[in-house]
Order: C-alpha cells, then structure tokens, then sequence
C-alpha cells in the first residue's frame, strides 16, 4: 500500500518538482484555508463518491465550488450518486476521511475508480493535494499529477465543474 514516504519516493523517483508542507490535521476547506499563503496555488476539494451500481468515482475540484452531486451525475454517465461510506474510502482508496485525495488512486490496485479532475486546475502551476494523510500538503504542477495518475492508475478524465455546482 502506498503511504505517504512511499509516495514521496514514488514522486522523487520521477524527477517531479514537487513541495511537501507539513502542518497541523486538516478535515475542511475551512481549515486548509487558514493556510493561505503559506502553501501557494489552487487548493482542492475531493469527493469519494458511489453510484447504485457500486461504481465509484473521486472528483478532485477547486475549493470555491460546491457540488451538485444531482447535475454532476451527467459528465460521470452515473445515476443516484451518494457520498461513499468510509469502509469503501479505506477499501479502495487506502484513506481516511479528512485525507481524501487522487494520490490515493495508487492504491486502487484493480484500477475500480474512475477519477475526474476539475480542469480549472490546469490554469494554475501549482495544485495542492494530501500526501495520503492530513498533515501535509504537496504542491506540484497539475500536468506532473494527472502524468503520474495516468501513468499508475488509468485515465484521468477531466470535468468542467463550474457547469456542475450548487446555487446557493
């Protein structure tokens, strides 16, 4: 199972450029963003999520945006999406809650989950993301991690999801 050293290898390994801020447990976006500007670039919100066919999905988006699981049922050609229960985040992911991210795809060893990443991301050099925990951070640039989802995982599909939030 990937942890967090062993992703920090996997990364060095590649030659990626790539910063790890450790910090204190973050569980929000309201807490990440107590952050701000000590940890540059776009930040990010990750949903673990399970459709009535037991299909699962991990949607990565900015942070600004809240999801409309209803619409974002489309672009994931899915029906009654539903937050997958924890024992599926640990099962298929290897994470805990509070932790979610696509770096957790590595250890998604039958390649079961379908990744969507917002492609808002790539008008930004850097994106932040948990190193399979939530007491660090790593900033790296967007194209070097779908490189290294596609490159471990399978296809990175990207979404729109400012077309797919939640009026308030």
């Amino acid at each position: 199972m990937v942890e967090e050293q062993s992703l920090i290898k996997i990364l060095s390994d590649r030659n990626y450029d790539f910063d790890i801020t450790h910090h204190e447990p973050l569980f929000t976006v309201e807490d990440s963003k107590n952050l701000r500007g000590k940890i540059s670039g776009a930040h990010s919100k990750n949903l673990f999520l399970k459709d009535q066919k037991d299909r699962f999905y991990l949607v990565s988006f900015i942070e600004d945006i809240t999801a409309d699981l209803k619409a974002i049922s489309e672009p994931l050609n899915s029906k009654k999406l539903s937050f997958a229960r924890e024992s599926y985040l640990e099962e298929y992911l290897g994470l805990k809650p509070g932790a979610v991210t696509p770096f957790g795809l590595l250890n998604d060893t039958n390649k079961e989950v379908n990744f969507f990443f917002d492609e808002a991301f790539l008008g930004f050099d850097i994106v932040n993301f948990h190193p399979l925990v939530n007491t660090a951070t790593i900033s790296m640039s967007p194209k070097n991690l779908i490189e290294l989802i596609e490159e471990l995982h399978k296809k990175v599909n990207l979404i729109d999801m400012k077309k797919y939030q939640r009026n308030l």
